[in-house]
């Protein structure tokens, strides 16, 4: 009978270390999320943070407004025939009206898009570049919706045409803010 005495008391140092264990490992896990967090908003404030401002337009008072289409199937321009692009494609646009516009005209958009797309070959699609120029025929091809023609790169590199730029109407500036990937599978 001697030994059953000292057996609760042992379960209750046991069950005592298990808690305070516990315990500790609860402080310190706050305590290491505490600081992880800390250092991550310091990284904000810093370099990182002011790289996406500078590409993104942002206003508080008229967010913009986001218009996913439906993923497009293209058959690419490669020798053969044999590769294709499944692209899917959000439009940044400056606000809600402009968006429904752009919705009411998407058949010919679409139509654009897929066009645009067909002229290029996989080799051009795969390169980061290739998918820029992409993006902006894209969003000069939505503009055009809106009556706004782009301007051309070519007149960029030449002088003489500078010139002429500066006699022409101002175009006004165009609702479609940005053309965004959602999916680019090329196959």
């Amino acid at each position: 009978m001697a030994d059953a005495a000292p057996k609760p008391k042992s379960k209750k140092k046991l069950m005592v270390i298990v808690i305070g264990l516990v315990v500790v490992l609860a402080v310190a896990g706050g305590a290491a999320m505490f600081l992880m967090k800390k250092n991550a908003a310091t990284d904000e404030d810093g370099e990182e943070a002011a790289a996406p401002a500078a590409h993104a337009k942002h206003d508080d008072k008229n967010p913009p407004t986001f218009l996913p289409i439906d993923n497009l199937v293209v058959n690419l321009a490669d020798p053969g025939g044999e590769r294709f692009a499944q692209i899917g494609i959000t439009f940044q646009m400056a606000d809600s009206h402009s968006a429904d516009s752009l919705k009411t005209n998407m058949p010919r958009v679409r139509s654009a898009i897929l066009m645009l797309t067909s002229q290029r070959s996989s080799e051009e699609l795969l390169s980061r570049d290739g998918k820029l120029k992409l993006a902006k025929a894209i969003s000069d091809e939505a503009s055009r919706t809106f009556g706004i023609e782009p301007e051309d790169e070519e007149d960029e590199d030449e002088d003489a045409p500078k010139k002429k730029k500066k006699k022409r109407k101002a175009q006004p500036e165009s609702p479609v803010q940005g053309v965004l990937f959602s999916s680019f599978i090329v196959q």
